[in-house]
């Protein structure tokens, strides 16, 4: 995944939550920050679909940024400051988001006008907080979208409503199934009894993301659906890990700001957080990838051992019927033997019968020939055989 330049006020942030144990306070601090927001809304809004990392953090409005002393050389505080995060009507109960910005929609917006995208960020420690998350979404999503317009009156521009997304990341509570995971709950046109030709940006206004993370180990794959967004999310939300700096900078890229080098607290140096971590990381690597090499070298030797196995039933088998083989000759030879036998004895008995009938030697000879198919001379012999003993 490409990644995008970070800042000192990031890098900070993640230090000071390194133990993060609630998501109130410390959670809240760390999703304030451009670089992180790019993450999560890369991993969640169809709009900045084949946008880079870099680009949909420019997408952030600036006006939503609060801007403060550059705390390094050719860098600013990206800190976002959430521009109504509180919203009252009459006697309503106060709605407070966490966390609520804009940003560019680059599909609907042109070089002469900015479409927006609404946007409420809301971590939650828990997904069973006695109710269901996904209502009090869709709520937050209604108010988001009805605070765009402050009086309603008849000249009232509804047009001018811009879609919101409201994103939840759940830490805790996550039934096994369900652990990692990302849903979307969105407006469709599920039905029209006549074609139908409304711009589907004139009712997909609201769309909520429920972001289930559920475990401080992910082992999700790259070829899963998330993965980067979900990886990024685990190594944030939950205490920091030995390989939490290697994780973060394959997102967010600290290298070409030389200044931040040398700010880096808690640590001799980034360079070697980075470098420890790579190395951490490498060595779990190389384990887990011996660990899969044996794995794979005791499947292929039991294949071996099956086909070896294999081969000595193939071969029992062809021994066996050879045997059978040579079972049947043998029979073949005993009926063979058996046959021959018959026939001597019918051949004495016309002999020796047609002798006591004085029957001449000639007429003998052609019965044998006649019966029994044998030439003059096979006859003669059988005939001085049994007529002359």
């Amino acid at each position: 995944m490409e990644k995008v330049q970070g800042s000192m006020e990031v890098l900070s942030a993640m230090q000071i939550t390194a133990d993060t144990n609630g998501l109130d306070i410390q959670t809240k601090t760390i999703l304030q920050y451009a670089e992180v927001l790019a993450v999560i809304l890369k991993g969640t809004v169809p709009e900045y679909k084949g946008y880079a990392l870099q680009e949909i953090m420019e997408f952030i409005e600036a006006e939503s940024i609060t801007r403060t002393m550059e705390v390094s050389p050719g860098r600013t505080n990206t800190e976002i400051r959430g521009e109504n995060t509180e919203f009252s009507h009459l006697n309503e109960k106060t709605t407070r988001f966490d966390l609520a910005f804009r940003a560019r929609n680059p599909l609907l917006s042109t070089e002469d006008i900015q479409i927006n995208l609404h946007f409420d960020i809301e971590p939650q420690k828990t997904y069973a907080p006695g109710y269901p998350i996904e209502k009090r979404g869709i709520y937050y999503l209604a108010r988001r979208l009805s605070s765009q317009l402050s009086l309603i009156l008849n000249e009232t521009d509804y047009s001018k409503l811009a879609k919101c997304y409201s994103i939840w990341i759940c830490r805790d509570q996550i039934p096994p199934e369900e652990r990692y995971s990302i849903s979307i709950y969105e407006m469709v046109n599920t039905k029209n009894t006549v074609p139908n030709s409304v711009a589907k940006e004139n009712y997909d206004l609201l769309t909520l993301v429920v972001i289930k993370l559920g475990d401080e180990v992910y082992n999700g794959g790259r070829e899963d659906e998330g993965y980067d967004l979900l990886r990024f999310l685990n190594a944030i939300m939950y205490p920091h890990k030995e390989e939490f700096m290697s994780t973060v900078t394959e997102y967010i890229d600290y290298s070409e700001n030389a200044e931040l080098w040398k700010e880096v607290t808690r640590v001799s140096s980034l360079e070697q957080v980075i470098f420890e971590g790579a190395i951490t990381d490498a060595k779990k690597l190389v384990a887990k990838e011996m660990q899969k090499a044996w794995e794979e070298l005791d499947i292929a030797r039991r294949k071996v051992y099956a086909d070896r196995e294999k081969v000595r039933e193939e071969r029992r088998k062809v021994y066996a019927d050879k045997e059978k083989v040579r079972e049947e000759r043998k029979k073949v030879y005993e009926a063979r033997d058996e046959a021959y036998e018959v026939m001597e004895k019918g051949i004495q008995a016309i002999i020796l019968d047609n002798l006591e009938g004085e029957v001449p030697k000639e007429k003998i000879i052609l019965k044998l020939q006649k019966h029994f198919g044998f030439t003059e001379e096979k006859s003669e012999q059988y005939y001085e055989k049994y007529a002359l003993h």
